[in-house]
């Protein structure tokens, strides 16, 4: 079963230096109807304006994934890190027990586009942590690449929950292949391009909640770029 989430009918708040949209509830977007899926309790479509961006706020007991798509942002936090995310970096914060940090655009003449990523952990209080890791093009094109999950390694930041993020760059006629295991969930988030899922077709901003589909087959007619999670059932 596909259930698609377009992208027209998400959560929408523009704030003159955010532009953003929540796949699910989020601060003042309330859809009971669309509270997360599984651990996946946050995706943010975001688009931040030059020299724009959040600054120091607190989070506790979850875990941050970002994936900047364009642009670069500057990240702080209580931990003492402070990094700068670049295009086709992935980052991991481990709120935990308690963190604060802020994220900048740091550039004064081009916005940045991230999707912000929320997983909720397998339990709470654990130690605040960072991790950051850059992905190369050419290591998701025509592949699933995993680049958030498990214990973590050099080439993907760890989660503290039983999930899996897969980032991936198919040109025209590619395709991937991903078959769940037993008693999983997977979404599907068309960052930019479209997709045609076991034959369902998603654009740009779409994200699809899949089960019970033994093998997903993931086909593209033109430059597309998407993550898929795996997640427990």
């Amino acid at each position: 079963m596909i259930d698609i989430r377009r992208s027209e009918d998400r959560g929408h708040a523009n704030h003159g230096w955010l532009d953003t949209y929540h796949s699910f509830s989020f601060a003042d977007y309330h859809d009971p109807d669309h509270m997360g899926y599984s651990v996946l309790r946050v995706i943010n479509d975001d688009r931040i304006a030059p020299a724009g961006g959040f600054g120091t706020h607190p989070h506790r007991n979850m875990e941050i994934i970002t994936y900047v798509l364009s642009g670069a942002l500057e990240h702080k936090d209580s931990m003492g890190n402070g990094s700068i995310i670049r295009a086709g970096d992935v980052q991991r914060m481990s709120a935990g027990s308690g963190v604060t940090h802020s994220e900048f655009n740091a550039s004064t003449e081009e916005p940045v586009h991230l999707l912000q990523i929320w997983i909720l952990p397998e339990r709470t209080g654990l130690p605040p942590s960072y991790a950051q890791i850059a992905v190369p093009a050419r290591e998701k094109r025509g592949a699933l690449r995993l680049v958030a999950g498990g214990d973590g390694t050099d080439t993907a930041v760890s989660i503290n929950q039983d999930a899996k993020i897969y980032a991936s760059l198919l040109e025209a006629g590619e395709q991937v292949t991903h078959t769940p295991g037993a008693k999983r969930r997977t979404w599907i988030q068309v960052a930019r391009g479209a997709l045609s899922v076991n034959g369902v077709g998603l654009e740009t901003g779409d994200g699809a909640a899949i089960v019970d589909e033994p093998h997903i087959d993931i086909g593209t007619d033109r430059t597309t770029e998407f993550l898929l999670f795996d997640l427990p059932d």
